[in-house]
């Protein structure tokens, strides 16, 4: 490292500190009901949404009907996508005549994008249409993200609502999170990305004669409109195999510092959006200094590990799997970004960082969607945390635990738990099941830890609804597909129905007025405390498998060994 990498962090850090309230501030407009700047130029669009789809905006939903509205949407989602895959052959917008998908694929490929995974176990240059990559995947990129916004809104109106049934509408949320927020944004950046040399076109491949006289193909395509949307939206899906190392997605040092800023601003505004609508402004900051506080960590103990003497090959800062044009510390940093906020999308294969790094990578998962986290997941994620600390708080002292305000109680907490764990199942049972069958050992590149570690990560970046991929497992069998396929399935609505059931339990109650006895929820301790309570409960459950995997490795690489 060195001065300007340094110099680098604090940019990066200061800038997303800078445009969070604002755009937390408009984004509690939005969900409030009130007239925006965008209401002019795009209201018209919103109305007429609710106009052709039969919507009444202004119908109130308890949780039920919202939960019930919003998997019924989600599952036709999938639907839809998995036969769009099955026939694209015969589709147009379809240059390089590229067929159909096989079924097994389809469906992951299906499920990995409804649910904001954006897990990818095929090239996309070379499997899908740009029909597909538009229509199909560019939409879910929207609409998944917008399902992850609503109901982190739909949450935070339950904390703030007193003695209603109701937790808002799921077609209100949904149609505003894209319209002024996801669709100006993403217009915005696409535009700056083609100023900095990513494709958008139409045209079908190019065949280019290389300087040895050897033949290479070109791939084009509307890149730039689908990176905006999976940076924004925390997708992560890459429009070309190789994502964001790829010089037509992410050609310049600007364009990833762009892409890494854009992963993390909206999920960081939305806790400054939290404060407002609760009338709970420095909670709200401390949510995001936790989170910031998190980030910051696990990234310097990734960069200490990258940085310091590798005995393997007898050197430190080794750029094996790294983009020459990033070089080491931004590859670190665009790993720890992506896993922190759920992305995917990476600038460099995290199979090739040193172990520890790796490992960070892969805790950043398991620890759910929390760090940032997903758009509109980070921000629920982390309620169940806060929710959890405020409930051990409360029986430390003796005392009915509150959480601003309102009394938690053994049914919000019986849902919590669900929510928490639910992931946190799929991640070891299916690491477990893989690690032992003939057809989860046969994809693998790597035997020992690393090899344990691919497997692992993949089921991590599942059932987070990450994405990223480790690199080395071939997870385009029909067993990973299907396997995977469930894991993002329960990783993703086992989260979001408990939570929106908590939401509808508190919305109903009461407020007490502040006492003496009141735990502050936005203190010094209580930060410290809600640290505390995330790192033992990751690793309380997976530091058995992170001793397997990563932290062997490492113990091994010291004594001149790999994998």
């Amino acid at each position: 490292m060195n001065i300007f990498d340094v110099l680098q962090l604090i940019l990066f850090v200061g800038v997303l500190f800078l445009l969070t309230p604002p755009l937390g501030k408009f984004m509690a407009a939005v969900f409030k009901g009130e007239t925006t700047w965008l209401h002019k130029p795009l209201g018209w669009l919103e109305r007429l949404t609710y106009k052709i789809s039969g919507i009444d905006s202004k119908k109130d939903m308890g949780w039920k009907e919202y939960a019930l509205c919003l998997m019924a949407f989600n599952i036709l989602g999938i639907v839809v996508l998995f036969l769009l895959q099955l026939i694209q052959g015969g589709l147009p917008f379809n240059p390089q005549a590229i067929s159909g998908i096989t079924w097994d694929s389809a469906l992951n490929t299906a499920v990995s994008f409804v649910t904001n995974t954006n897990w990818q176990g095929y090239a996309g240059e070379t499997t899908m249409s740009y029909l597909t990559q538009m229509i199909g995947l560019a939409y879910q990129n929207f609409v998944s993200a917008a399902v992850g916004i609503a109901v982190a809104v739909a949450v935070t109106r339950g904390i703030a609502r007193k003695s209603l049934e109701g937790i808002g509408n799921f077609w209100t949320d949904l149609t505003r999170s894209v319209i002024y927020i996801l669709l100006p944004s993403s217009f915005v950046l696409a535009i700056v990305l083609v100023s900095q040399g990513v494709v958008q076109n139409f045209s079908p491949y190019l065949e280019a004669l290389t300087l040895e006289g050897a033949k290479q193909m070109l791939p084009f395509g509307p890149a730039a409109s689908q990176i905006a949307i999976k940076m924004l939206g925390t997708n992560g899906g890459g429009f070309f195999n190789s994502n964001s190392s790829h010089p037509f997605e992410n050609p310049t040092a600007f364009s990833n510092l762009l892409q890494m800023l854009a992963i993390f601003v909206i999920p960081a505004a939305l806790t400054y959006m939290f404060g407002v609508m609760t009338n709970a402004k420095k909670h709200g900051w401390l949510i995001f200094g936790v989170m910031l506080a998190l980030f910051l960590g696990l990234t310097g103990a990734s960069l200490y590990s990258e940085y310091s003497h590798n005995p393997v090959v007898s050197q430190s800062a080794v750029m094996e799997g790294k983009e020459t044009r990033f070089g080491t510390f931004n590859s670190v940093l665009f790993s720890t970004v992506t896993t922190s906020a759920s992305c995917g999308a990476v600038n460099s294969m995290h199979s090739s960082l040193s172990p520890l790094s790796g490992g960070v990578a892969l805790f950043n998962m398991m620890l759910g969607e929390i760090i940032f986290g997903g758009v509109g997941a980070g921000l629920y994620g982390m309620l169940l945390f806060v929710l959890l600390t405020v409930f051990l708080s409360g029986l430390m002292v003796g005392r009915t635990p509150e959480y601003l305000g309102k009394k938690i109680e053994g049914k919000e907490m019986t849902m919590v738990i669900v929510a928490i764990l639910a992931p946190c199942t799929m991640i070891l049972v299916g690491s477990a099941f893989s690690s032992v069958l003939p057809m989860g050992l046969s994809s693998l590149a790597n035997k020992g830890p690393h090899g344990f570690t691919e497997i692992l990560y993949a089921f991590s970046s599942a059932a987070g609804n990450n994405g990223s991929a480790f690199a080395g497992l071939n997870a385009n069998t029909p067993y990973y597909n299907l396997f995977l396929a469930l894991a993002m399935f329960v990783g993703r609505f086992a989260v979001i129905i408990p939570i929106l059931a908590v939401a509808g339990s508190l919305a109903k109650k009461k407020v007490s007025p502040p006492s003496s006895g009141t735990f502050e929820v936005d203190s010094l301790l209580f930060a410290v405390l809600l640290i505390g309570v995330i790192l033992i409960v990751g690793a309380l459950t997976f530091l058995p498998a992170l001793s397997l995997g990563p932290i062997m490795e490492h113990i091994l690489m010291l004594n001149g060994r790999t994998f």
